[in-house]
């Protein structure tokens, strides 16, 4: 006279899915060092907060009576949890059914996961192992019939993946062989982060072994590869810190572009000064020195959260937080190519300031670029071009942006350190140099002559650019208000603090005009 037969059943099979690819599959996964699907959800969510859909959905064996005998689940696991008590879709590969390949998928599990978070307005972190859900060599003869790819219903999971980009965060974490479309969907995130056991690539070693590449895993795809690529954004020794990473980076930024980054409490004094910057940009242009010092001094402690470190290294990204208001930080690394903006630094550039603008994240520029990377090796990267395209990005923002001009600003590139048509702040350290180019190499072409005609040139070169170094003076380009502020490097926290509230109530939620691209 009650359901509980029905229910006995709906555990009986709950159970089956449980169980994954088996327990030699399961013992398999760990044995390899890796966790298996349900084990890296419990550990990236809120304890307890994980809510399962389509536990139960798979492939199921049946006797003569029509009894069922066994459950093979999809190897797909997706459902909503929590981060930090905010809501968030978390979708998983189950590498123990079927390597998680497309044979043993179930299409809709996927695309309802990217559904949920697009509809709800909620971060979505992909767990992927494998291809993914993308497809295999097998499918052929399982399916009876080669699939077209983005074929009949086959577009809508691909919409959702790259579109949900310019909605919510997306995180992807590459916790294995990640191949295919599960390379795709890791490419396709705000953030991604791998295991350095793992390995990504779009076909694997015996694909390519094809093209005459005899080549293992670490060798083509490896984390090494694919973070000086710009693939990954980020490698780490074991999966926990993979869930670290993903829970740290959503803590900066809103569940949606409908709302707006979280201000978080701040203890760390906002007028706190640090007497070492008075000395950390050496007198001489010909010394380098640190740029990652700098940052650390004058964001909220401990507050820097790096992306990208090994790709286009010349810029430095990531975000902070000033008086407790997060932002995107950008700034030159002078240790590499002195800081000049490279193709690769471009490119790098354009992703970042576009994930600011999607998610209403104020920019904060700590500047020191001598300008493009120049050279055969430049002008065969196209670098100008990247850097055309930087300069839009640049200039296609609308969120508030403050620079602090520590050294260097010449050229083109010098010319991308503010929005164009709009007021920024601006502060410029006593350090700071600035031209159409640096004197250096600049004076032979422009007094070529008078150097040439001198009984000396040596001494002419010197007294020339002794002449010059005096009219270049930061103080003499203030004279002209061509730059608003020279500040004392002490002061660069508590200006950056108030540019930090100041920007706070000028955010505004919505869809971004020019959405951020993979």
């Amino acid at each position: 006279m009650n359901w509980k037969p029905e229910l006995d059943e709906l555990a009986r099979r709950e159970a089956f899915a449980k169980e994954m690819g088996g327990a030699d599959k399961v013992k398999r996964q760990h044995d390899q060092g890796r966790l298996t699907v349900r084990e890296r959800i419990d550990k990236l969510v809120d304890p307890k907060s994980f809510h399962e859909m389509g536990a139960i959905s798979g492939t199921a064996e049946y006797d003569e009576k029509n009894e069922l005998k066994a459950l093979t689940p999809a190897n797909c696991v997706f459902g909503r949890g929590k981060i930090d008590k905010r809501p968030v879709v978390v979708v998983g590969d189950d590498f123990t059914v079927r390597g998680g390949s497309a044979d043993a998928s179930i299409s809709a599990k996927p695309t309802m996961a990217e559904q949920m978070a697009h509809d709800f307005r909620m971060p979505i972190i992909r767990v992927i192992e494998g291809s993914g859900g993308g497809g295999s060599v097998k499918t052929i003869e399982t399916k009876g019939a080669a699939n077209l790819p983005g074929g009949v219903g086959g577009t809508t999971w691909y919409w959702y993946t790259t579109t949900n980009m310019a909605r919510v965060p997306v995180v992807g974490l590459g916790l294995g062989s990640v191949a295919g479309l599960g390379a795709a969907r890791l490419a396709a995130s705000h953030y991604s982060v791998m295991t350095k056991s793992s390995a990504m690539f779009v076909a694997g070693p015996p694909v390519v072994a094809r093209l005459g590449q005899s080549l293992d895993k670490q060798e083509l795809g490896g984390w090494q590869i694919q973070t000086k690529a710009g693939g990954v954004d980020h490698a780490v020794d074991t999966e926990e810190e993979a869930f670290e990473c993903a829970r740290k980076f959503l803590s900066y930024l809103p569940s949606s572009v409908f709302d707006l980054p979280p201000t978080t409490p701040c203890d760390d004094d906002t007028e706190r000064t640090d007497e070492a910057l008075l000395n950390i940009v050496p007198r001489s242009r010909k010394q380098i020195y640190k740029m990652r010092p700098i940052i650390e001094s004058v964001v909220d402690k401990g507050s820097f959260f790096e992306m990208g470190q090994n790709f286009g290294r010349s810029v430095i990204a990531g975000f902070a937080r000033f008086d407790g208001r997060a932002v995107l930080l950008l700034a030159s690394d002078p240790y590499i190519y002195g800081g000049s903006w490279t193709a690769e630094a471009c490119q790098k550039v354009v992703r970042f300031v576009d994930l600011a603008e999607t998610f209403h994240l104020p920019v904060v520029y700590l500047m020191d670029c001598p300008g493009f990377m120049i050279g055969l090796e430049a002008e065969k990267a196209a670098t100008i071009r990247h850097g055309v395209r930087a300069m839009t990005a640049v200039n296609q923002t609308t969120v508030p942006w403050c620079t602090i001009i520590v050294r260097n600003s010449f050229g083109v590139a010098g010319v991308v350190h503010q929005p164009a048509g709009r007021f920024s702040m601006r502060y410029a350290w006593p350090s700071a140099y600035w031209g159409s180019l640096p004197l250096e190499g600049g004076i032979e072409a422009a007094y070529r002559a008078d150097i040439e005609a001198a009984e000396d040139p040596k001494a002419k070169l010197a007294e020339i650019e002794d002449r010059l170094n005096k009219l270049r003076s930061p103080f003499r380009s203030a004279e002209k208000f061509w730059v608003e502020e020279i500040i004392d490097p002490r002061k660069t926290r508590s200006l950056i603090c108030e540019f930090a509230r100041l920007a706070e109530p000028l955010r505004t939620p919505g869809v971004a005009r020019m959405a951020i691209r993979p």
